[in-house]
């Protein structure tokens, strides 16, 4: 499908002049894979894209089955509830949205032993967002020094999905506030080097403000068909 590879291209090259204007390394690339079909995941992983992020746990276990064998990395970046916590700690490879003690220690109950290291991001509300899931970012540290005390767990970073903000320099102070939590965090446990912030309409931005992971559905995927029943013309 040669547009899916057209899309990921001037995607890749948009990030990378951001990261190139603000001096920083290239940002890795997470494509929002929810709702999407397994045959539209194995077209864009065709096209060179590895990374994958799902927000819903069953939803994801069957396009693992499906795309068994296919090289991914699947990461889930929803909402985690703790009746998931074992399908997630032996099937993905990553989970951004850790916000809680509790997870953690059911998470390290279920990796298996023989797997690698389960990579975790902890999940701020760096908004204190009363709809936003998220630890708030005084509490990130207990959660970070709980990931990093389980063998069976890597503690990679940090997630964030700040307020949206018709207003740049309010999304901007955002990230920015996460970027300074990240490199104190970091100078504490040396394991970190994610920072998980920015999606399709304020990746660049993101990106200028030190993120080193984005997460970007539509623009990889294209915009997704009008279903029947829909309401739309």
């Amino acid at each position: 499908m040669p547009q899916v590879a057209e899309r990921l291209a001037r995607l890749q090259a948009t990030l990378h002049a951001a990261a190139a204007r603000s001096g920083h390394p290239d940002p890795a690339l997470l494509a929002v894979s929810k709702t999407r079909s397994g045959t539209e995941i194995a077209a864009l992983q065709a096209a060179g894209q590895r990374l994958f992020g799902e927000n819903y746990v069953q939803e994801a276990l069957g396009k693992m089955r499906e795309l068994a064998g296919i090289d991914i990395e699947w990461h889930l970046i929803g909402h985690l509830q703790s009746n998931k916590t074992r399908d997630v700690a032996t099937h993905f490879d990553w989970v951004q949205s850790v916000d809680r003690i509790k997870l953690v220690e059911a998470l390290a109950r279920h990796r298996m032993a023989h797997q690698p290291p389960l990579n975790l991001l902890v999940q701020v509300n760096i908004d204190d967002e009363g709809s936003k899931h998220g630890c708030t970012p005084v509490d990130a540290e207990a959660i970070c020094e709980a990931i990093a005390a389980r063998p069976l767990l890597a503690l990679r970073g940090l997630m964030a999905i700040p307020a949206p903000s018709p207003d740049p320099d309010v999304r901007r102070a955002a990230f920015r506030a996460m970027r300074e939590l990240f490199d104190r965090l970091r100078q504490r446990f040396s394991s970190m080097d994610t920072l998980s912030m920015g999606m399709s309409d304020d990746a660049e931005l993101a990106v200028t403000e030190g993120s080193t992971m984005v997460r970007i559905g539509t623009a990889l995927f294209g915009p997704r068909p009008v279903k029947s029943g829909d309401g739309l013309s």
